[in-house]
């Protein structure tokens, strides 16, 4: 049994059922953290305090003191974007020195009252404005299944912790694609969920972009770790009414329509990803699911430009917030991103977002009359070198290059239409070794069609199934 590949749904049947203790777990885990030096995707390691909890955990299930909770004695990675009260809050940038956060993210405090035993946290660009993870502060982090090659980004060194054995769950955020990129770069699960579903701080609570949520190896566990973090926050004034929680097991998606979208309008997509889900449609049609082919005219232009200019209103300002840009200790990479979107903004004018985000939401929507769920790939590409810039142009295939790394990515349409759940499951893995997603978008706030489609493809794909298939940490290319 291999603690480090273990997923959370297990541990706890385990932990039950005396079997195994939470403090073997979590030693196994520190044990491993060691050995993955050169994944690089550890911010901060929280071991002493850990330990504390893990040995709390471990009596409770032995009967002394209050029941075990939804999560006890389950090891959770951090992204350290995410600020913990007390605790040093760097945003992977050097600008940032001395500051402490004063209050808890609230789905990292949730996880705390669940019983979870938060022992690391995770590595992202600088202030996580990338889907590359590699700063000044904290240096390169890489792919398991490659280390030549990018972990995605900006909660990379989640998906990274995740691929590596580092921890069965993570936590994400996701604001262009930072949950859905890293997951599928890194072969995971990850959910972005209806904005409002998952309550967050201010100022980017009130984003409607943006939107924590979980990472996992699989479907079951991406579902037991929303179920503890959904739900209303006076903090979060966005934050909608909890809902139902999610089954750990899904039935049959029998019946479901589900539309086949190889592509987003215009956005050329690598041979690997486009084999890989007509793979995922097949899987999802031997479940009993509907599934045809459909178009979504909405062109990269349209959706970059509108996102881009909507990153300008709140993002890029709160970013210079921190300081002058003629400050030195600026990384160039955010700079050039931060002055992308202020440009943008000024191109397009607020009025234009909205008009544009109306004219997708309707595309959408005639799409949705018809399906219950659509799926498309989550990247148009099969990676990028570990330390590429965001800025940097990239060539796709030969003759097709792409202006930006974020033009790769096939997740900000379903930022623009923030209402739709949307889980990315691994798909399978390209020539290079790195992991390919697809991304399933089911109706508004509906969250339990995603889950249902992804298990049911998860059990005749699943990547993770198979021992011998995981990544082969040390081996370059």
């Amino acid at each position: 049994m291999d603690l480090n590949y273990m997923s959370a749904d297990e541990m706890l049947g385990a932990f039950r059922r005396r079997e195994l203790s939470p403090v073997e777990v979590l030693d196994s885990l520190i044990e491993r953290v060691a050995k993955t030096s050169e994944v690089n995707a550890v911010a901060e390691e929280m071991f002493d305090e850990a330990h504390e909890v893990a040995r709390a955990a471990e009596a409770r299930y032995a009967g002394k003191g209050p029941a075990p909770r939804a999560l006890e004695g389950v090891p959770v990675a951090v992204k350290e974007e995410m600020p913990i009260a007390g605790r040093s809050h760097r945003f992977g940038s050097l600008l940032t020195e001395g500051n402490v956060a004063t209050q808890t993210q609230p789905m990292v405090q949730r996880l705390i009252d669940a019983g979870a035993v938060l022992h690391l946290r995770t590595t992202t660009p600088e202030f996580s404005i990338a889907v590359t993870t590699h700063s000044e502060l904290w240096g390169v982090t890489r792919n398991p299944w490659n280390l030549d090659y990018s972990p995605g980004g900006s909660s990379g060194g989640s998906g990274a912790a995740l691929a590596a054995g580092l921890a069965p769950l993570a936590t994400g955020s996701d604001i262009a694609g930072s949950i859905r990129v890293p997951s599928a770069l890194c072969g995971v699960v990850g959910f972005r969920p209806p904005y409002g579903r998952v309550p967050a701080l201010p100022p980017t609570s009130l984003d409607t972009y943006c939107q924590d949520g979980p990472m996992a190896r699989t479907v079951t566990d991406c579902a037991l770790f929303q179920n503890v973090i959904a739900g209303p926050d006076l903090v979060d004034h966005a934050s909608v009414p909890a809902v139902p929680p999610l089954p750990t097991s899904f039935g049959s998606c029998a019946g479901l329509k589900v539309a086949l979208a190889v592509t987003i309008g215009d956005f050329p997509v690598v041979p690997d990803a486009a084999a890989d889900i007509e793979r995922f449609a097949s899987a999802l049609r031997d479940a009993g699911a509907e599934v045809t082919p459909v178009e979504i005219p909405i062109t990269r232009q349209s959706i970059m430009a509108t996102a881009m200019a909507h990153y300008g209103l709140l993002l890029g300002p709160s970013v210079l917030g921190w300081a002058p840009a003629d400050d030195p200790r600026w990384s160039r990479d955010v700079l050039d991103v931060v002055e992308a979107c202020g440009a943008a903004l000024e191109n397009i004018g607020a009025l234009r977002i909205v008009e544009e985000e109306a004219r997708m939401h309707a595309v959408l929507a005639e799409i949705y009359r018809d399906h219950d769920a659509v799926i498309c790939p989550t990247m148009a590409t099969t990676g990028y070198p570990a330390d590429a810039m965001s800025a940097e142009s990239v060539e796709l295939a030969e003759g097709v290059r792409f202006a930006n790394l974020v033009s790769q990515c096939l997740t900000q349409l379903f930022n623009i239409a923030s209402r739709h759940p949307v889980l990315n499951v691994p798909s399978g893995r390209a020539a290079n070794g790195v992991p390919t997603g697809v991304q399933i978008v089911a109706r508004p706030f509906d969250d339990l069609t995603a889950f249902r489609l992804g298990a049911a493809a998860e059990a005749r794909l699943g990547l993770w199934s198979d021992p011998d298939r995981r990544p082969n940490l040390g081996h370059h290319g």
